[in-house]
């Protein structure tokens, strides 16, 4: 709230916000069981979900770049950082252990700490690593076998579009075809708008091979349904006329 009013001076655009921050937020564990958390004893943290959580930790972020860019730690650490909200990659070249130590610290004073299990240290000539939904890293030429430095639709982001496919083509969507590949095309133009950089053949051979398949799966079961109805109908049609 600090870091907001600092660029806010409305006080009642603060207190809305600093309600927005205190709401009570519901979960549900891991055996599916709802539990309400945050609500007016809430002192840290935005809500998880929450539609104002990512501008306010690119705001609160901010000072950690500034705090960066102050001590000059681009040439001390021979490295440049790139960041999208809370997530951030510092390429370094020969100071990666020295810039990880200089962040903690930074991080700290801040009252923020690291997520440790998504915090390492990559030789990027030799290992890969994932970034906003990028697997960046060595790749060897098809023809060849040439290596060099590039990136591709990571494994997490494959299986995501795969489940928002099956999530549309479900048998219970009762939408018409056209409106149900209307929604697909658009799902797919944004994937391949978002994934346009770096090798994309193999993921996209990948997501065309599965967009495939359950849409004859999907149209299958449609047909079969419509034809088993159809002839649900016409037998009790006859049924009844012999009946009368």
């Amino acid at each position: 709230m600090q870091s907001v009013a600092r660029r806010i001076c409305d006080p009642h655009m603060l207190r809305l916000i600093k309600l927005w921050l205190m709401c009570p937020v519901e979960e549900r564990d891991g055996e599916g069981r709802r539990r309400m958390r945050g609500g007016k004893s809430n002192k840290q943290g935005a809500p998880q979900g929450g539609v104002i959580s990512p501008l306010l930790a690119n705001l609160y972020m901010n000072r950690f770049l500034k705090f960066w860019r102050m001590r000059e730690c681009g040439a001390a650490f021979r490295a440049h950082l790139v960041n999208y909200a809370d997530d951030f990659v510092i390429l370094s070249c020969g100071c990666a252990e020295e810039a990880l130590a200089w962040t903690r610290a930074a991080m700290t004073r801040l009252g923020l700490t690291l997520n440790e299990a998504k915090t390492s240290i990559k030789d990027a000539r030799t290992e890969s690593f994932d970034f906003l939904g990028y697997t960046l890293g060595p790749r060897f030429a098809s023809y060849g076998g040439r290596q060099y430095l590039g990136a591709s639709p990571s494994t997490k982001s494959l299986k995501r579009i795969k489940t928002k496919i099956g999530e549309l083509l479900r048998p219970r969507n009762k939408g018409s075809w056209p409106q149900v590949r209307g929604k697909l095309n658009r799902l797919l133009a944004g994937w391949s708008a978002y994934f346009s950089y770096g090798t994309r053949a193999p993921a996209h051979k990948a997501v065309d091979q599965h967009v495939c398949d359950r849409v004859r799966r999907f149209l299958a079961k449609r047909h079969i349904t419509n034809r088993e109805g159809a002839r649900a109908r016409s037998h009790g049609t006859k049924s009844s006329a012999n009946s009368a």
